[in-house]
């Protein structure tokens, strides 16, 4: 069996949970906080981030979202989500480049830091200034996804793709801390919604994190 460690708001351990439910991928959720830096975790990996996944009977322990993913689609025939030509596998790679570091360094750290980090571990008000420029630049991120929706059925191409796994997941965590205005961005919200609806997204939409709650509509399907 494999074993997820990993803690509610990581986009990256999200991505990767979605993978796995995609794919009919049984698992087991270990909760990690890595700001704790338990020997233990270390020792699995040393960097000291989420996700790792760990399979004890098989002698396997991977690390860091995109290898795992990539170590999946490999080694699972079902859903594939680096698909069609060599081309459109290029641009899959680079829509999730694009959300696992541009996004994330934009957006969901930010907010990570601010709402998250500052209230249960640093135990200090967030910075405004910090929040104001987490909005406006997610205000842009989303500009982009209308316009691969506009242009797409889905974000890489012609089918749902690891690319839009990766930016579901960025885009849940920030709206999870009400980083998200989804105001004039109707074909970012419509293709969001799609997914709010699948299976595999409704178990991220009932985790909560500690004292931390969402807005009202992130777990609304409709909304």
């Amino acid at each position: 069996m494999w074993h997820l460690y990993q803690f509610p708001l990581c986009p990256f351990s999200r991505k990767l949970r979605l993978v796995m439910s995609e794919k009919g991928i049984a698992y087991e959720l270990w909760r990690e906080n890595p700001w704790e830096r338990r020997d233990e975790f270390l020792a699995m990996n040393p960097a000291g981030h989420t996700p790792v996944l760990h399979n004890a009977e098989r002698g396997i322990t991977l690390c860091d979202s995109r290898a795992i993913c990539e170590y999946l689609e490999e080694t699972q025939d079902k859903a594939p989500m680096i698909n069609g030509t060599a081309a459109n596998r290029a641009e899959i790679r680079r829509l999730v480049a694009l959300f696992d570091e541009n996004f994330y360094d934009d957006v969901t750290a930010p907010l990570l830091s601010e709402r998250m980090k500052k209230r249960l571990v640093l135990r200090q008000a967030p910075d405004s200034r910090v929040l104001r420029q987490a909005l406006r630049l997610a205000h842009e991120h989303l500009e982009y996804i209308d316009y691969l929706i506009d242009h797409r059925p889905w974000l890489a191409g012609a089918t749902m793709s690891l690319a839009d796994l990766a930016a579901a997941a960025q885009l849940s965590v920030a709206d999870y801390l009400g980083g998200i205005d989804w105001n004039g961005h109707e074909q970012a919200r419509g293709w969001y919604t799609v997914f709010k609806s699948r299976p595999s997204f409704r178990p991220l939409l009932a985790e909560r994190m500690d004292v931390i709650q969402p807005p009202g509509h992130y777990a609304d399907v409709n909304a």
